[in-house]
Formats: structure tokens, sequence, C-alpha cells
């Protein structure tokens, strides 16, 4: 049986998590052998990590100066297909300090060291962001001007344009906000779906936007289309320079998301209400509408994205039961 090696950059994030437990579930039901790696840079992976992906190598590495890089040559070898989730992805935090940004945002050591293996043999799967897009209009699709507002949007595209001009088999996911179920190990950030609950689970008022648009995208879904194109490469062997929107089919403002959280959970609407993301200073600028067009995605992969609805839903129903 030949074996084929996937890496995960950032490893212990919340998309990385979720990836590493799905190719850990099924590596018994692959026609190969699968052998794992991620990355961690700035805390060791939590135990219960660990723990759930028993089989998966940890490696430290600074994206910054490439260190770890070495290490994992000589341990792991040149991977079939590297998943770069590992970001400055907090805009504010992005926004104080812009020279992090651009040199943990775009993956020039990265990048270095899968040109130093045969050339291509790799394919690069980077997460990019619906914040590249200005948010003037509604549904972008990937041939729109890129004209980000923010520190985080044009880190991101000068990742894509670093991509693209010094690496030939990659797929970039401009990703929108990503949201579903905790990992196996919680992680420190806020998820919008659970946040939304724990609020309006009180019994109080709380204000939300109702002037900015995002089509997020449930986190199983996201997970699929990197499993896709994971197998693509592997079976086919075909160089792809591949750019997908990749959101849910719905497009939907934080009172709208905040809503269908109250739906599935019967709490009062009234508890919702609505303001202008204009009454918020948040250290940052925000675009309005970064609602993204997924037709490409949907025709590329043959899949249909889950509504918001049904997302929230679902990643209700797993908290509910990770509990009891």
């Amino acid at each position: 049986m030949s074996s084929k090696k996937i890496l995960i950059v950032g490893g212990t994030g919340y998309l990385g998590q979720h990836l590493l437990q799905e190719f850990t579930a099924t590596q018994n039901t692959l026609p190969y052998a699968l052998s794992l790696a991620f990355t961690y840079h700035t805390n060791p992976p939590p135990e219960r990590l660990l723990k759930a992906i028993p089989h998966a190598l940890p490696f430290h590495v600074d994206l910054r100066t490439g260190n770890g890089f070495d290490g994992m040559s000589q341990n792991f070898g040149q991977p079939d297909v590297v998943v770069n989730c590992a970001a400055l992805s907090v805009p504010r935090a992005c926004e104080v300090d812009p020279t992090a940004a651009m040199a943990i945002n775009v993956p020039s050591a990265l990048v270095k060291w899968l040109s130093s293996f045969s050339n291509g043999g790799t394919l690069l799967i980077h997460l990019s962001t619906d914040q590249v897009y200005e948010g003037t209009k509604s549904f972008y699709k990937e041939d729109d001007e890129t004209l980000p507002v923010n520190v985080y949007g044009r880190s991101k595209v000068a990742a894509e344009q670093f991509i693209s001009a010094n690496y030939s088999n990659f797929a970039i996911l401009r990703s929108s906000i990503i949201y579903g179920p905790q990992t196996v190990s919680p992680v420190p950030k806020s998820l919008p779906v659970q946040w939304m609950d724990s609020v309006l689970a009180k019994g109080e008022a709380m204000d939300f936007f109702h002037d900015e648009f995002r089509c997020p995208v449930y986190v199983k879904d996201l997970v699929t289309i990197i499993w896709t194109l994971t197998n693509k490469w592997i079976s086919e062997k075909e160089s792809m320079q591949l750019l997908l929107n990749v959101g849910g089919p719905d497009r939907v403002s934080r009172v709208q998301m905040a809503e269908a959280v109250a739906h599935t959970r019967g709490y009062n609407l009234s508890l919702i209400k609505s303001v202008s993301s204009s009454t918020v200073n948040r250290g940052v600028k925000s675009p309005a509408d970064i609602s993204m067009d997924i037709t490409r995605l949907i025709q590329t992969l043959n899949m249909s994205p889950t509504s918001f609805r049904d997302g929230v839903k679902l990643t209700l129903e797993a908290e509910f039961a990770s509990a009891s």
C-alpha cells in the first residue's frame, strides 16, 4: 500500500483541529496509508488534542523565520499535501502590528521550504479570506478586483500574490466566517454561534449589526472541500492553480445570524437589537458587504454547502451532545 503525507500548518487552531480529527477518523477507510503531521507555534499542542490524533506528528515551526522546517524535512519528509491554516487573523491585531501581519500571513518561508523539494510535487492548500474584497457590493466573484480596507485583508492579498508568483501547484480558498462545533481541545477565540447562544441565553437585550454581510461557512463543509482537493491531487496528480470563494449559500448580517440562533433555541427575538456598525469603534475598518458568489466552488467540486440555518442547528446539537 502506498503512503501519503499530509501536513496541517497551524494544526492547533480551530480549522486545523477539525482537519486533524477528520483525517484521523478516515485513515482506516483510505486506499493508501496516511501519515499526518502538524505545526504549532505559540503554545505546545494540548494533551486532549494529542490523545485524539495519536499518530500525528507535532512540529514547532516559526513561519516568520522558517525555524523548524529543517526538522520536518528530516523527520517527516516531503508532504503530498500542505494545508496552511496558520495566520494572524484578528483584524485589530493586524492593524496594531502590520509588520507581524505581513510576516506571518505571507507564507514566504513555507513556500521556500516546499520549493526545496521536487517542483510542484506538493499541493499547497492555502486559506485566504473574504476580507480581500472592498465590501461595496454583494456577491463578489473570484475575478473581481481585490481592494481590502484593512491590514488583515492586505496581508492576505499579498499572500495570494506571493503564492501565485512563486509556486506552481496550489488551491487558494477565500473563506468567509468559519463556524461550527467547538474543537476537541477548545480554542481560546470566541466562536460566533456559541457566543450568540450564550448572550441570548441570558435573556438580556444585545446589539447586533444589520449592515455588515458575510456568507458564513460551516466548518465541516470546509473540511470536506479540503479533503476533496487533497484526494483530487493524490488520485490525479495534475497540478492546479485554483482560486475559490468558500462560503455558505446564505448572505447574512449579524442580526440575521443572531435570529437563526434564536429560532433554533426558542429565544425571544426582541432580545436582538438592530444597530449600525458605525455605532462601534473596533479599532479597525471593516468591509460592509463581502458576501461571495460561490458558483465556481459548487461547480468545481460538485458540492452543496450547508445553509446557515441548518449549520446553526448542527452546531448547537453538537454542543449539547458534548456537554451531556
